[in-house]
């Protein structure tokens, strides 16, 4: 099987776990904003919780990611499976030793870590010692998702990615639960959904074990740390964390500029957030994910060509997917908080501030999309320090565009800031990989963007008109409204796809292609 097939393979299986993963997503912030809605205690909660999640996003699934999986699918190819298995062993050791201790300090100085990214929460009598309680009680969830992480590099990179990607369901789950049940026994009753992230976490990890152990890497300790791997990995992973991670940087010191904004601000751009990863955990991470172990293995195995052709697919794959989610999620933003979350404490002013950030949020997508395919191909060849002079440019362009757009736009300035920043991100990062490798069929990308643009303008339109039939403003009538942004979104996807294959586009016709196979085999 070629590499493209691998990884369109791989994407359909994580998409379709991610897929999954994301709609309990949904259902379990539709719980939340319902029981909890937009306020000091839901502010108090998505900032507790937005540190561990920063340090998931930087050193699990960014930089862990990025440093273990090249050099783990390496050592599998040219030393084999013995000593892959040796090398796994030792970086789970490693890595409970370390996240333990970084769990252990996080716990204790809890206090200091939220006073110094909320300064605006002491200004409100109980929100700031309620974020600290939330924030002790979810901060050894870094320590089990670390060690998830870990396990879904070496899955990965043995071709299985099932397990990993539906694990997180059972996190939305146990967190659902825990705010049905468990919010009458708190005297803060959003203490219950801390609880839910910690069991949640615990319950991740659990399921990859038996997986590991079918595949022959059953995890054990190993002490050896003096292994050249191992250095190797600590290396890769330091620049790393700054540069695979800046996207989520950026995020982060948007909450912190949000905490400084009025009450709700740091809720609605949290919620924007989660619908704005929807389409993104399931299309950009699906696609990355996949093609980092293919990219590696070539970079290993010395095939600059055929590392190059996997580069190009998997950003021609990511535009195709990317700019038509993007559409949608911009004509759409306010029906869909109206459908999902309208209701409860959440209010249609609610709705309205959410949307705007979701607005500003939606048009990076794209630019979010191929950063994460292009960053860690930098890994693979074993450079270190361009993602992270770009990531740095990054961050500072982030940190002006915010400070000067919050003033008049608010939460909305936060997330166009943002947006913006991952576009500069996107240019460097695409200028620098062609100056080092040479051309990566960038004709074929930048085709693949134009007809993709051309063909979601009359998709776009028609789900604006089809859903301007319906008062998004207005409280209730769930099955009219599902009902028409349903078929508005199956109309646009229809059109879409229609327009994408009269400009023959080459990712349409393989998609339909595909279609055909699977409709014969079934």
């Amino acid at each position: 099987m070629s590499e493209k097939k691998n990884i369109a393979r791989a994407a359909g299986v994580l998409g379709s776990a991610t897929m999954l993963s994301r709609i309990m997503g949904m259902v379990r912030d539709m719980v939340v904003s319902r029981l909890f809605g937009a306020g000091l205690a839901t502010d108090a909660f998505f900032a507790a919780f937005q540190i561990p999640n920063m340090l998931r996003r930087f050193f699990a699934e960014g930089a862990l990611t990025a440093a273990f999986v090249p050099t783990f699918s390496t050592t599998l190819t040219r030393h084999g499976e013995d000593k892959a298995r040796e090398l796994a062993n030792t970086c789970f050791t490693l890595l409970t030793i370390v996240m333990a201790s970084i769990t252990l300090a996080g716990i204790v100085f809890s206090p200091v870590i939220v006073g110094l990214m909320f300064p605006g929460f002491k200004a409100e009598p109980g929100k700031f010692e309620l974020a600290v309680l939330l924030n002790r009680l979810m901060f050894p969830y870094i320590f089990f998702i670390s060690l998830v992480a870990l396990c879904m590099g070496i899955l990965n990179t043995l071709r299985h990615f099932f397990t990993p990607a539906i694990s997180t369901v059972f996190l939305n789950i146990s967190m659902i639960l825990a705010a049905l049940c468990l919010r009458g026994f708190f005297d803060a009753p959003i203490t219950a959904l801390a609880v839910g992230v910690l069991i949640g976490g615990c319950i991740q990890l659990v399921l990859q074990l038996p997986v590991l152990w079918s595949k022959g890497f059953p995890l054990a300790l190993n002490f050896n740390f003096t292994s050249p791997e191992i250095r190797t990995i600590a290396l890769l992973m330091l620049p790393s964390v700054f540069g695979v991670g800046v996207y989520y940087l950026n995020i982060t010191v948007s909450a912190i500029l949000a905490s400084l904004l009025p009450q709700g601000s740091v809720s609605y751009l949290y919620y924007a957030q989660r619908l704005f990863e929807f389409p993104q955990g399931i299309f950009t991470a699906s696609v990355a994910q996949a093609a980092l172990p293919s990219m590696s293995r070539q970079a290993a195995e010395g095939d600059m060509d055929g590392m190059k052709s996997s580069l190009s697919f998997g950003l021609r794959l990511m535009l195709f997917i990317t700019i038509p989610a993007m559409a949608g999620l911009i004509v759409c933003s306010t029906p869909i908080f109206s459908l999902i979350f309208m209701g409860g404490a959440f209010d249609y002013n609610t709705v309205v501030n959410s949307a705007s950030a979701l607005l500003y949020y939606s048009a990076g997508l794209s630019f979010v999309a191929l950063t994460r395919v292009l960053a860690p191909v930098f890994y693979a060849l074993k450079d270190t320090k361009t993602p992270v002079y770009t990531a740095l440019i990054t961050f500072v362009i982030n940190l002006c565009l915010s400070l000067a757009l919050m003033g008049p736009l608010k939460h909305g300035g936060l997330a166009l800031a943002t947006t913006l920043s991952a576009f500069c991100n996107m240019l460097m990062l695409l200028w620098l990989l062609r100056r080092k490798i040479g051309s990566f069929g960038g004709n074929g990308v930048m085709l693949t963007a134009l007809k993709s643009t051309l063909a979601s303008i009359p998709m776009a339109a028609a789900v604006w008109y089809s859903c301007s039939y319906i008062d998004w403003s207005q409280a209730g009538h769930k099955i009219l409204k599902g009902s028409v942004l349903g078929v508005s979104i199956f109309c646009g996807c229809v059109i879409y796809m229609v327009t994408v294959k009269l400009l023959r586009s080459e990712e349409a016709l393989d998609a339909i292609s595909l279609l055909r196979r699977k409709l014969k085999k079934v």
